[in-house]
């Protein structure tokens, strides 16, 4: 299941980062890394972006990110 697919209120575990190089850097870079909990704020009308709040603070993400967190 991907962070995409979990809807407003949930907290979730990050599993797994896909993606590749600058992508994953960059989303690594915002303290996204497995192990970490994220709590999922709210999701815009058409799903994009999403807001989450991670490790304290409120982070907003884009569907094609969003979907790049494989998350439990």
């Amino acid at each position: 299941m991907t962070l995409k697919e979990i809807p407003c209120g949930k907290t979730v575990k990050v599993t797994k980062l896909t993606g590749e190089g600058p992508i994953k850097r960059r989303i690594m870079d915002m303290g996204i890394t497995k192990g970490v909990d994220i709590f999922v704020r709210k999701v815009a009308p058409f799903g994009d972006p999403v807001e989450v709040t991670v490790r304290g603070y409120e982070l907003s993400l884009r569907k094609a990110d969003a979907e790049m967190i494989v998350v439990e």
